[in-house]
């Protein structure tokens, strides 16, 4: 399948929705905090895209329960929001998309619950720096697995190791697209493969492990976690290329 180029028209559409998705998430951060519930969470999430006039997109995508997919301290990706309250030193990703009269929104961020140790923090960090200089080197004619290879060596020079098997993704009608975005290398040359152009929107994701990057799938068939068992984290961002360069379209 050909990876969509988009029209300005259509960038605005995807662009609108992700601007839904980029204020539920500031909501977000301004309320975790210990005690607060995975399902309320979750409750505030779908108010917000309801209110906004969009729908949430997850709910029901390939049979998922809820809006927000929220992944607590060893959980990487695809966490179910349960009746599990936020304890201090919690670290907790929430994932959530929209649905905007047709078109797509994807976000997702990893948050500290209270005072986190600085292990934790650094951890974070490795997600969302590793997002943000895939940001800035994006480039019209760039390989998607330079993207891919740049990103795990980023990763891997932080002393993580980024989670196999699962990738960013492009977006606009639907809410997964092509092509896919790997954070590691697949093969052996990265100057392969489909190349980045003008016009296409993506979503790229860091999902960073500790020392093991094979994944593991809850008995609940959506939870992910590392081999390691060790904390994880997930950033992630809506990108269209513009000019040559990425631009954000999941934020504010």
């Amino acid at each position: 399948m050909a990876i969509s180029i988009r029209k300005p028209a259509e960038i605005d559409k995807i662009r609108a929705a992700n601007q839904i998705v980029a204020r539920t998430l500031d909501y977000v951060a301004s309320i975790i905090k210990p005690g607060i519930s995975l399902l309320e969470i979750d409750a505030i999430c779908e108010k917000m895209i309801i209110e906004a006039g969009a729908k949430p997109a997850f709910k029901g995508l390939y049979g998922f329960p809820n809006t927000a997919c929220i992944s607590l301290n060893e959980t990487v990706i695809h966490g179910i929001p349960d009746s599990t309250t936020l304890k201090e030193g919690d670290i907790v990703s929430v994932d959530i998309g929209s649905n905007l009269n047709g078109y797509f929104g994807d976000s997702a961020r990893t948050f500290g619950v209270g005072q986190i140790s600085k292990a934790d923090e650094a951890l974070i960090d490795c997600a969302k720096d590793a997002l943000y200089f895939a940001v800035d080197i994006i480039k019209d004619g760039m390989h998607f697995k330079e993207l891919s290879y740049e990103l795990e060596k980023f990763i891997t020079a932080r002393g993580y190791v980024p989670l196999r098997g699962f990738c960013g993704h492009g977006i606009g009608k639907k809410p997964h697209e092509e092509p896919e975005v790997p954070n590691y290398l697949e093969g052996n040359n990265p100057k392969s493969g489909p190349k980045i152009k003008n016009g296409m929107v993506f979503c790229i994701e860091p999902m960073i492990c500790q020392r093991d990057s094979t994944p593991v799938i809850g008995t609940d068939r959506w939870k992910v976690t590392s081999k390691d068992g060790l904390r994880t984290s997930h950033y992630e961002h809506c990108v269209a290329v513009i000019n040559g360069k990425a631009e954000i379209l999941s934020k504010a």
